[in-house]
């Protein structure tokens, strides 16, 4: 299985979703990006980096890179953050990739960039919410 977790700059969201996933399914191939330019390059977030430190997830080697239309083919599921991440997928992934793309759970998972420090935790355990879920999804 091949999973690319997909939010705005990848910079707080997808980075913890992959390290996440990366954690409990060790034996499939998972990656991040944005759908924004803004960050290519530069490390995660230091508050996702220190979320995911304190539940036992290393993100801090990660580096964002913008999502590309290759992504589509190259991978099983597009895993989006929010409804707005879906939308810009749409957008840059050709439509006969479209049914890759997804919400990594049932609900969106909260964007904590402009959040206190509790919104990372929150976000932390939307995301490991959500993992536990696809855990028992067959894909």
């Amino acid at each position: 299985m091949k999973i690319c977790m997909v939010c705005l700059g990848n910079i707080c969201r997808s980075p913890a979703a992959e390290g996440i996933f990366k954690k409990k399914f060790p034996h499939w191939i998972i990656d991040s990006a944005g759908t924004s330019a803004w960050h290519i390059g530069q490390p995660p977030d230091k508050r996702s980096i220190e979320v995911c430190q304190k539940h036992g997830v290393d993100i801090s080697l990660q580096r964002a890179r913008q999502i590309t239309a290759k992504d589509g083919e190259k991978f099983d599921l597009l895993l989006a953050m929010d409804r707005q991440n879906i939308d810009d997928l749409y957008h840059i992934i050709d439509q006969k990739y479209h049914p890759k793309i997804h919400l990594i759970d049932h609900h969106e998972v909260n964007d904590p960039y402009y959040s206190a420090s509790d919104g990372f935790e929150i976000m932390f355990q939307q995301l490991e919410n959500a993992t536990n879920r696809w855990k028992d999804t067959p894909v």
